[in-house]
């Protein structure tokens, strides 16, 4: 069979499996249900999914953008560009050529650009989940020594996260001999594969001091350069004895748990890892009120985005406000 004959519905389970095996499950499952959504626009407009993939061509992009309107922007930028690289993965893999330059323009020409969402977390619930990490969650009781390791962990953790602004993956991407002790900075890849430097706060420093002596003769068994071992390490059974970093996957799950713990389940979900990126540029923008130092300190490629994070950040006028219309 000639690839053209190929039918719509085959191509499409060819693009999500090619997806499957690079990205994500959650990713994988969103890019199903923006073909699913695809299939239903095809479906409308009389083409069948069983139909040859010659039934599509980059025109249908046009109809498709209108379709979409019934969706938030947000949602119709994400299935349209979707389906933009559904197109490119056809022509990639010589199924169907298209004028890939014709798409996108219809695309940039047809779509809402969705309205910049203003960060939004629950402080003071954050500075309760601190207090928690630091004066709770090292004292608690423990079974065993990984339970005493998985406590110091966890303390460290949080507290790093909320001091530093890294994202999830670059804290759990650490390793012990990218710290600078002394000075308390590491040089980290980042966002964008840019070099960076992260500066650690006292607390920070030293609660990671504790959790890695603890974890001294754990680090010294592994006949492996300590400088090479990461700085959050996995204390489950599937570890063994292996010092091995935990992943992103864990990362989200020490949050929810503390938090569940201080805060109870209601609060589950409403504090998440980013969620300390964000008190962290609040934080210096509070402190400093310098809004190039919080860009610095946050590694924001554009002001714009630090912006973002200055109504958050006036207090003032929220007194302003108060004393206004509600004395």
């Amino acid at each position: 069979m000639e690839k053209s004959q190929i039918s719509i519905t085959k191509t499409i389970e060819m693009f999500l499996e090619n997806i499957g095996l690079s990205r994500s499950e959650n990713t994988e499952k969103t890019y199903r249900n923006a073909m699913n959504a695809f299939v239903d626009f095809i479906t409308e407009k009389g083409i069948e999914p069983d139909n040859a993939i010659d039934a599509l061509n980059e025109k249908i992009f046009g109809d498709y953008a209108k379709y979409l309107k019934a969706y938030s922007p947000s949602t119709e930028s994400l299935y349209i560009n979707v389906a933009k690289n559904y197109f490119e993965f056809l022509a990639a893999e010589e199924i169907k050529t298209f004028n890939l330059f014709q798409t996108k323009l219809l695309i940039k020409n047809r779509t809402r650009k969705p309205g910049i969402r203003l960060p939004q977390f629950p402080e003071h619930d954050i500075d309760k989940v601190l207090d928690y990490a630091l004066n709770q969650i090292p004292l608690l009781p423990c079974e065993n020594k990984n339970d005493q390791l998985i406590n110091l962990r966890d303390s460290a953790f949080l507290v790093t996260l909320a001091d530093t602004g890294l994202r999830i993956h670059e804290a759990c991407n650490l390793r012990r001999g990218g710290i600078d002790w002394f000075s308390g900075k590491a040089v980290i890849i980042g966002k964008g594969n840019k070099e960076a430097v992260i500066r650690f706060s006292d607390r920070s420093i030293a609660l990671l001091k504790k959790y890695i002596n603890e974890r001294s003769v754990l680090d010294g068994s592994t006949g492996i350069m300590l400088a090479a071992l990461p700085v959050f390490a996995r204390h489950d059974k599937g570890a063994g004895t292996k010092v091995l970093p935990i992943t992103t996957k864990t990362g989200r799950l020490i949050v929810s748990e503390r938090v569940e713990e201080c805060l109870g389940k209601e609060a589950v979900g409403t504090i998440t890892p980013h969620s300390f990126r964000h008190y962290f540029v609040t934080n210096v923008l509070k402190k400093s009120g310098n809004m190039k130092v919080a860009q610095e300190f946050a590694r924001h490629s554009s002001i714009t985005v630090t912006q973002r994070y200055t109504h958050l950040s006036d207090e003032d006028l929220d007194k302003k406000y108060d004393k206004i219309f509600n004395q």
